[in-house]
């Protein structure tokens, strides 16, 4: 930084300055020009530059922060008239230390209501930034993110699962992360230093998935002039991921059955079986019991497959991750996009608490990005959500936030219950408050517990 620029044109009234160093938030000011004409205790101690060097000089010099070159929150501020709560940004203090904060703006004006400049306070956000990065280890696994007990249920037996070398059967609705959960297995298991090779079954015509899974030799048929290694070759020694089994034809499910089976594929053309040292997971937004049952799907492939099950839920069913999983978006769309919303308004979050996401967790996502069009700084407000969330939550006569707060408080309760079988006690430590409080709100909410009584089975 360059020494004091021109003098500050503001006297200053030594009561201003002692009000102003009470606070805990770094707070400055600046004239038209954009030097500033106060600063103070706590700006000089999350920059490191005394009150002294920085009077007079222009705030881009000291107030080195992630967004003065090209959205500055002042600016915007003294060019629109428009104050700017809750954005966040970094700071390079002194001592080269990256620190983030939270910004508000507001206009500085003389008696007379003319603009003479501009007042910014910052917030450290050191401390918040290092218990959300905590929450976020304890309540993630690998790129999956959930607290509530089903999703801790699944993120307990997965190092179990990815230490062996069994065949995985994912199921669950679209949206809901099975490549996710693929992915971690194989990142947590002896294999993570081989191909982690993921194929969409669905996505291919039977003749193209045979050669794109198992190769084909130069000459097996027109314009095949050279060998071609399929999936599972590339795979070898790693982790095959076979998305949508569900849908392969029953041709291709003899030749995968046989591949299980023998663990050696055979190309096309090709006149003898090379082995293959290959992990299989499969995943399927179908319920295979079902196409078993209907003759679709083959019994023998079946139960080759589904060695190890896990069954991911919808969101709707782990509604209680919704506010990590949106902490964790916009965290994501930030980076991506270089901008710096703060989170979402208390009505935008009711009004996606109660949402049913038929598209689950990709839905969400859906949604975060398209606000983010739309969304330039501060907090997400209905109005940048898609048209069809606004409408729903528009046409519900009466409803305000309390009012859907407190559904789906009711319906965490409801769902705890029913997990443990009508269990108050076991209910009570899964939701983390006391028993008494539980039993105080089954009463408020007429919650009518399940028809079996796990009282009488406490652990």
């Amino acid at each position: 930084m360059s020494k004091r620029k021109e003098s500050a044109s503001v006297d200053f009234n030594p009561l201003e300055f002692t009000i102003l160093d009470s606070l805990n938030e770094g707070v400055f000011t600046v004239d038209r020009n954009w030097r500033i004409t106060s600063f103070n205790h706590a700006a000089e101690q999350l920059t490191g530059i005394p009150r002294e060097q920085a009077l007079g000089c222009r705030c881009s010099e000291v107030f080195r922060a992630s967004i003065c070159e090209k959205n500055c929150a002042l600016r915007r501020t003294i060019d629109s008239g428009t104050p700017v709560v809750d954005a966040t940004a970094h700071i390079v203090n002194q001592r080269g230390q990256r620190l983030p904060i939270r910004i508000a703006t507001a206009l500085l004006k003389d008696p007379t209501g003319a603009i003479i400049g501009g007042v910014e306070t910052f917030q450290d956000l050191t401390q918040v930034e290092q218990l959300r990065k905590e929450l976020q280890a304890r309540y993630s696994f690998e790129d999956i993110i959930g607290r509530s007990p089903i999703m801790t249920q699944l993120f307990d037996i997965l190092p179990q699962i990815a230490a062996s070398s069994s065949t995985v059967l994912i199921e669950g609705p679209s949206g809901t992360g099975k490549e996710l959960f693929a992915r971690a297995i194989h990142h947590l298991s002896p294999r993570k230093g081989k191909p982690f090779i993921a194929v969409n079954c669905a996505a291919l015509p039977d003749t193209l998935l045979e050669s794109e899974l198992f190769g084909f030799k130069a000459g097996a048929f027109t314009d095949a002039r050279h060998d071609k290694p399929g999936r599972f070759a590339l795979a070898d020694g790693g982790t095959i991921f076979l998305d949508e089994i569900g849908d392969i034809s029953p041709a291709m499910q003899v030749r995968l059955l046989r591949v299980l089976q023998e663990r050696e594929i055979e190309p096309l053309g090709g006149i003898k079986p090379i082995p293959v040292d290959v992990r299989v997971i499969t995943a399927t937004n179908k319920d295979l019991t079902e196409l078993v049952s209907q003759g679709t799907f083959r019994e023998d492939l079946y139960y080759r497959v589904r060695v190890v099950y896990l069954k991911l839920p919808r969101l709707a069913q782990r509604r209680e991750d919704i506010p990590l999983l949106l902490e964790h978006l916009i965290s994501k769309f930030n980076h991506l996009q270089n901008k710096n919303i703060a989170g979402v308004s208390d009505e935008v979050m009711a009004r996606l608490m109660e949402h049913d996401f038929p598209g689950n967790v990709r839905e969400l996502e859906n949604i975060i990005e398209q606000a983010f069009v739309l969304c330039r700084s501060g907090l997400i407000e209905m109005k940048h959500l898609p048209i069809d969330l606004r409408t729903e939550a528009s046409n519900a006569p009466g409803e305000t936030r309390h009012l859907l707060l407190a559904a789906m408080e009711k319906a965490t309760i409801e769902n705890a219950l029913r997990r443990h079988s009508g269990n108050r006690s076991q209910a009570a430590a899964d939701l983390g408050i006391n028993p008494s409080t539980l039993y105080r709100k089954i009463r408020a909410y007429s919650i009518v517990p399940p028809p079996e009584d796990g009282r009488s089975n406490r652990r």
